[in-house]
């Protein structure tokens, strides 16, 4: 059965990543890209569907590890009877070829160690021909993909596993290097392991070290930015949801996703929270991925997108690995690609007004992109869809879906006031308080004093959370506190906050999942604005009790067996982190709403004829 997620380390090239396990096995990397078929896939199967183990023979062994200070290299310390050692696993910034790097570091005495490399392309379904080459370097070879291993150490195996027990001394490094390639070009040249290791403490180093974070908690933040980091692919600037596929959102059911592509939606929170951060230029890069992906005709803009800008993420499901703890089914690739969700207009005419405010400048190419945009969802903004939790029921008019689109028109015309850009304002000032009237008419259910998931609804959903966030309605409105009253009554387990309740839900939350971590920090966020900070402080600091012990957060959390559910280690839970960090230090010098641009036109509390 595979380790508790709070078990698992990340390692990463920026453009793909690893989970490392507390008992040295790696048990997921997809090679080359992040998207890629799987080559360790024991986090979703078994050892036979790939894995690398190395770690103590001695059962009995201590361990403990952490993360090199501001860095993506983890150091898990070994302790024996007969010795202590360290192993160092890292994976070099991506050059021309993409390694993954263990070193044993010997410490005192003498350490006996195990190797165990279960290489399994295509999602752990192919064994590779493996042959050992003159110099000694292992080479396994499955159709276009090659992977070279290279050690000192004398290790035994064939096509299924290669393997080996060795013993490291005091003083002694024992370096191990796999190195993915393409099989029909040369083999890879080797790399120094030890030069590898300083280029890449370097590097992490001096890309943590441009960090601009409240004091408080910057050991905390600095982490979550590390992450997004890896979480990015450097060439393209496109930054994943997560690493992974089909960790579910409640143990043994069926809610288990793909999140190895990127969303729309983490849109503005990510260029927040990058910007909040100092990090303009990875802001940028991640505003033009968001410029090349959505060209092309308004009309067929999707939600998600792959790492270079891919539109088709076909969906289908991998029979032969047994799922996350025996959670089935295990997808690959995420139908919802292809849903309307009205939102995401909203989200990229926010990102991009956030970007010229700051100083990321002016995209001119890109306003014409917008107001292509504009004039699409004209068009489609009454229409129901599948909302900000890609329902895969019948289409709806969710409240949050009118509320960005809201967004969506007022950043328009913020944008014609402010920046003297070219547009039809006065008919997108229209569109505005039309929408607006809609969502106070329809949105807002006066019985419960909230606003609703959907027009007509009763049901509460924590996506309305956003309506303060966003600026549609000001935080001292009397619809926006009694919002938050209703979810806080309705909507919070053991302190946390789930997305929403169904009438099929179990113990409370939705069927198959467990509280779901933004939205926790989107509820400290309101409490900030609120001026209820002392609440906000008390949210924030459980939120951040619940990350493993090298600072890793999920998708969401499980309160009755306190554990961390849904895939990991996961952007979104990190952004909100980072954002919410700053807003607490009143540090944040970009937020999704300024003071003062709240719509002079919002509607009061009675319903509209």
């Amino acid at each position: 059965m595979a380790a508790n997620l709070e078990d698992f380390a990340l390692i990463g090239d920026c453009e793909t990543a690893a989970l490392v396990g507390r008992n040295g096995s790696i048990d997921w990397l997809c090679w080359p890209r992040f998207d890629s078929g799987a080559c360790f896939a024991a986090l979703l199967g078994s050892p036979e569907n790939g894995r690398w183990l190395l770690g103590p023979v001695d059962p009995a062994a201590r361990i403990v590890r952490r993360y090199r200070d501001n860095t993506l290299i983890l150091e898990t310390d070994i302790e024996t009877r007969d010795g202590a050692a360290t192993i160092v696993d890292f994976m070099p910034p991506r050059g021309k070829t993409s390694d993954l790097i263990r070193l044993v570091c010997g410490r005192r005495g003498q350490v006996a160690l195990r190797s165990e490399l279960v290489l399994r392309f295509d999602y752990g379904s192919l064994v590779p021909w493996v042959t050992q080459r003159d110099d000694g370097a292992w080479c396994a070879v499955s159709g276009p993909d090659l992977a070279v291993l290279r050690t000192p150490v004398q290790l035994s195996g064939g096509h299924r596993k290669i393997g080996g027990d060795f013993v490291v001394s005091a003083q002694e490094t024992i370096p191990f290097s796999l190195t993915y390639g393409a099989s029909f070009r040369e083999p890879p040249r080797p790399l120094d392991p030890l030069e590898a290791l300083g280029e890449t403490e370097t590097f992490w180093r001096g890309w943590a070290g441009l960090a601009k974070v409240p004091a408080q908690w910057s050991a905390a933040i600095i982490r979550s930015l590390i992450t997004l980091k890896a979480l990015t692919h450097f060439s393209t600037g496109g930054m994943v949801a997560a690493p992974t596929t089909s960790l579910p959102e409640r143990l043994g059911a069926t809610r288990n996703w793909d999140y190895r592509f990127c969303w729309l939606r983490d849109a503005t929170f990510t260029m927040i929270a990058l910007m909040n951060a100092g990090y303009y230029e990875d802001a940028r890069a991640w505003r033009e991925w968001l410029l090349r992906s959505a060209a092309g005709d308004p009309a067929r803009l999707q939600i998600m997108y792959g790492v270079a800008g891919e539109r088709r993420l076909p969906e289908w499901e991998i029979p032969w690995l047994a799922g996350y703890q025996d959670s089935k089914p295990v997808r690959a690739g995420n139908a919802a690609a292809q849903q309307l969700q009205i939102d995401v207009y909203g989200e990229i005419m926010d990102a991009l007004h956030h970007g010229r405010h700051s100083k990321l400048g002016s995209n001119e190419q890109g306003w014409d992109l917008q107001k292509g945009l504009l004039d699409h969802l004209e068009t489609v903004w009454e229409k129901p869809d599948h909302g900000i939790w890609e329902v895969r029921s019948d289409q709806q008019h969710f409240t949050n879906s009118k509320v960005m689109a809201w967004v969506a028109f007022d950043r328009a015309v913020k944008t014609v006031e402010r920046f003297k850009m070219d547009g039809p304002v006065e008919r997108w000032r229209a569109l505005r308080n039309a929408v607006h009237r809609d969502v106070c008419r329809y949105g807002f259910n006066s019985e419960l004093g909230a606003f609703t998931q959907s027009y007509g609804s009763k049901q509460l959903d924590a996506s309305a959370l956003l309506v303060p966030l966003v600026g549609f309605l000001p935080p001292e409105d009397a619809r926006v506190k009694s919002t938050v009253d209703a979810i806080q009554r309705h909507l919070v387990v053991d302190g946390l906050v789930q997305r929403y309740v169904s009438a099929a839900g179990i113990d409370g939350l939705p069927p198959g999942e467990g509280v779901f971590l933004p939205c926790s920090f989107w509820l400290a966020d309101v409490l900030i604005l609120l001026d209820r900070r002392a609440e906000a402080r008390r949210l924030f600091e459980r939120l951040l009790s619940l990350r493993n012990d090298l600072g890793l957060l999920s998708e969401e959390y499980d309160v009755k067996q306190k554990r961390l559910v849904g895939n990991f280690p996961q952007a979104f839970s990190h952004i909100a982190l980072v954002n919410t960090g700053h807003a607490l230090a009143e540090q944040a010098r970009h937020r999704r709403h300024r003071a003062g641009e709240t719509d002079d036109d919002v509607d009061d509390l009675s319903p509209l004829a």
